[in-house]
């Protein structure tokens, strides 16, 4: 089992860290809408679109602005501290002593 947690952990804190990146760019770029269709924002965007769709038909916009980045930003940090954190449950295991 430690080993699966520790591969898990390898594999989850990247990805989590740069999705939760991707998001909180996503979320300054909205400010900016100008120049979501426009190079090289257009390329920092394009990865969270995916996501975005699929909470946008459930999340509805807050006074006109789409809050689903935050939420999936929130989903990450959540995440990541649930599962790779200092008391994350794949830390835990892949840390645990064998007694």
């Amino acid at each position: 089992h430690r080993v699966v947690a520790a591969l898990a952990r390898a594999i989850l804190d990247p990805t989590l860290s740069i999705l939760s990146l991707l998001f909180l760019i996503r979320i300054v770029l909205s400010w900016y809408p100008q120049y979501l269709n426009k190079m090289p924002y257009k390329a920092l965007a394009l990865p969270t679109e995916p996501f975005l769709r699929i909470l946008r038909g459930t999340v509805e916009p807050i006074g006109g602005v789409d809050i689903t980045p935050i939420v999936w930003l929130a989903l990450c940090t959540f995440f990541r501290e649930i599962l790779i954190g200092p008391q994350g449950i794949l830390t835990l295991v892949a840390t645990q002593r064998m007694g």
